[in-house]
């Protein structure tokens, strides 16, 4: 039976508390691999208004889109440029889109790498290797907008810090014009500063885009209730 939109959304919300979860308690992504699969399933049948296919790899597809397009979903985990998303070149001629998904796990958060036609999907595929063609992280992640190049939606200073909310909801960190990476301990360090929980209601801690959120409203609200400087 297909599952309704509600359900889809309902059903990808858990899917990445369970995998928020199983990273919390140690779990490396290269041993949710299934988890990440079912996600980047049903985040393509959302993005696309569409459905899971019926049977698991039905004929190299895996979602059907509202247009009826065939799609391929790849989903990684991976957050460095290493590796390679392979397909099978004798089932892709089953399919007309090919999706591939990044869960991002400093944010908790999907992430699109491809969402192009099988036939662009192919011209950036490597030759057959291995009864496999590929295409390298290190190349999808060139098509991303670089960071330098994103608009600032939201800007404070705090304790020598920047904190920029960017126009992707990224949230970048500087200390004397150098951006900090990874920004998690210098956010923590700012939240501390400023009484701010690390954890949300249920107790998880919140992720770089949620702490970065409530750093910069809470120095917002900090300037504003400071007295107006005398002329």
């Amino acid at each position: 039976m297909a599952l309704t939109q509600m359900q889809i959304i309902q059903s990808l919300g858990e899917a990445m508390a369970w995998f928020e979860r199983e990273r919390q308690w140690g779990v490396p992504p290269t041993e949710l691999r299934h988890l990440c699969g079912r996600i980047g399933e049903l985040y393509a049948a959302l993005i696309t208004n569409g459905q899971m296919a019926v049977s698991v790899n039905q004929k190299g597809y895996d979602v059907v889109s509202a247009l009826g397009e065939k799609v391929s979903v790849k989903t990684t985990a991976k957050m460095d440029h290493a590796g390679h998303i392979s397909f099978n070149p004798r089932s892709l001629s089953e399919v007309d889109r090919v999706i591939i998904l990044r869960i991002n796990t400093d944010d908790m958060e999907v992430e699109t790498l491809l969402d192009a036609s099988t036939e662009d999907a192919l011209v950036m595929m490597g030759p057959e290797t291995q009864g496999k063609r590929s295409i390298p992280l290190s190349r999808l992640l060139k098509r991303s907008k670089p960071q330098s190049e994103l608009v600032t939606v939201n800007q404070v200073s705090y304790c020598g810090y920047v904190v920029r909310e960017l126009e992707t909801g990224t949230i970048a960190v500087f200390r004397e014009g150098q951006p900090i990476q990874p920004t998690k301990p210098a956010l923590r360090e700012m939240a501390i500063n400023l009484n701010i929980s690390l954890v949300n209601s249920n107790g998880n801690p919140f992720n770089t885009r949620q702490l970065g959120s409530l750093i910069i409203q809470s120095v917002k609200a900090l300037m504003e209730s400071l007295p107006a400087p005398r002329d």
